[in-house]
């Protein structure tokens, strides 16, 4: 059996999470009783005929639930059972403008005097240990609809159980550190092509700004001691048990040297890892190298202009 268990910030997205993993075959139920997590299990597994399953288990539970779910959680993980757990996570102030713009009422708030803004954050404050239990965290800040169900389908129903799924994103500071890396590498201090007038409408995908960066030995310097250090501490982070890893570059603006490393220590290790997903958050793309390679796909297109999760 696969059993995935979604979780998070109400706003989200984990209802789309959920229908994502409906859609392709899982049998999905919302809002769960934690303490009907076990029989349901062992339910469908005497049956023995679905065998992919998914459920919605936030704050929505009863407190005595939720605090007894870590000691359920690692029963569950002794047995038989590919047991994922996936973690969505939204910045409190654009909740706060999602819960304005949809004028729906956040759980925690229906039957208490509570604010909105205390409600968000009493919220977070109780899912806390499913947050540290959580096998992979998935920051839908600034993703689209689209994005969040393909980074699902992607992501968590082709993980295999003895897989390490790699991501390398690139991300520009000045928008903040993306709140689901594991791994974060500053790259600020490489040349910068965005000062140079003639280079600056170009992206590190871009053979103009490759040819740029691949001039100066202190960018394939840095590049190759990120590739050493993944190269010799991913398998100790595979033998832990360990299914997601995110390793963040950063520089500036995220369009031109975190572009570039992302990909180059992508590429580099494929032959170690296999498939290795990529994303650039400032551009807007997502892909994979390796063996299934797919074409960029184009966040904002396939959001149709669209961003924010309702």
């Amino acid at each position: 059996m696969q059993l995935v268990i979604i979780s998070g910030r109400s706003g989200s997205g984990k209802s789309i999470a959920l229908q994502a993993l409906e859609d392709i075959g899982y049998y999905a139920i919302d809002n769960l009783p934690a303490m009907l997590l076990g029989s349901l299990v062992d339910e469908l597994c005497d049956e023995g005929g679905r065998t992919h399953l998914a459920v919605s288990i936030d704050a929505r539970n009863l407190p005595g639930a939720l605090e007894r779910l870590p000691v359920l959680l690692e029963e569950l993980r002794q047995r038989p059972i590919d047991c994922q757990v996936i973690y969505l996570t939204t910045d409190a102030r654009i909740l706060l403008e999602r819960y304005s713009a949809t004028r729906r009422r956040h759980p925690l708030t229906r039957g208490s005097h509570m604010t909105l803004e205390e409600a968000i954050t009493k919220e977070e404050e109780t899912l806390n240990e499913i947050r540290d239990l959580a096998d992979l965290m998935i920051d839908t800040s600034r993703l689209s609809v689209h994005d969040l169900r393909r980074r699902i389908t992607d992501q968590v129903a082709h993980q295999r159980k003895d897989q390490l799924t790699l991501t390398f994103e690139s991300f520009g500071y000045k928008r903040g550190v993306p709140m689901d890396a594991d791994l974060v590498f500053d790259v600020r201090c490489l040349p910068n092509p965005y000062w140079d007038p003639t280079l600056r409408q170009y992206t590190g995908r871009d053979a103009t700004i490759i040819a740029f960066l691949r001039g100066y030995p202190i960018v394939e310097d840095m590049t190759q001691d990120i590739q050493a250090l993944l190269e010799r501490w991913l398998p100790a982070y595979q033998n832990s048990q360990r299914s997601y890893m995110t390793v963040a570059i950063g520089c500036t603006g995220g369009q031109h040297r975190s572009v570039y490393v992302a990909e180059q220590l992508a590429q580099a290790l494929v032959p170690q890892i296999g498939d290795v997903q990529l994303r650039h958050r400032e551009l807007g793309l997502q892909y994979t190298l390796g063996g299934s390679q797919t074409a960029p796909t184009d966040i904002a297109t396939l959001a149709e202009q669209k961003s924010g999760i309702p």
